[in-house]
């Protein structure tokens, strides 16, 4: 398996299959076909945009369910707008660093959206990290089942990887007490 579809199925299914509707989804992130792919796979229920980064700037406020970015590194800044054109239940996924190759960028990143939303939590899959941050839902507490277990033909992603890539070795977990917002 190509680690860039475990890195798009688990960039999309993971936020998507939290939130309990996400209808409006915006992907700050170079279109690819891997990306597409995972996307159309809940195109009855959702519609998605793809933007680069410096459009930022130009999209509504409160307008979206799920932002998802690729590529970008986050600043005070770019977390505030994300803050401000999700819904009220919105939440973010982004791609940081593996705690093991960079704990300061994960921490780091951690702190800087933990400052605004509710839930930021770390999830790890293959040699990848990414943050999932939620104004509202939890991503293993509130698991959409009926979803994650329903989509098809996939290569990496299902709902037991869901549930398991937010589990990290004990001292790296007691490392990010306090800073990950579980």
């Amino acid at each position: 398996m190509k680690d860039n579809i475990a890195f798009s199925e688990m960039m999309v299914h993971i936020p998507l299959c939290t939130h309990k509707l996400a209808k409006d989804i915006l992907i700050v992130s170079e279109q690819n076909s891997d990306l597409i792919n995972e996307l159309d796979r809940h195109k009855k229920e959702s519609i998605y945009k793809f933007i680069e980064l410096n459009d930022l700037e130009k999209v509504e406020n409160k307008s979206y369910d799920v932002v998802i970015l690729t590529n970008s590194k986050l600043d005070v800044k770019i977390v505030g707008k994300l803050f401000d054109i999700l819904k009220d239940d919105g939440l973010i996924a982004f791609a940081s660093k593996v705690f093991s190759r960079d704990d300061n960028r994960l921490i780091d990143d951690l702190k800087l959206v933990g400052e605004k939303f509710w839930i930021a939590m770390p999830y790890k899959f293959g040699h990848q990290a990414s943050i999932i941050a939620s104004k509202k839902y939890h991503p293993t507490a509130d698991l959409n089942l009926q979803r994650a277990d329903f989509i098809d033909n996939l290569e990496y992603y299902s709902s037991e990887i869901h549930t398991a890539s937010f589990v990290f070795p004990a001292k790296q977990h007691r490392d990010l007490t306090g800073i990950a917002k579980r």
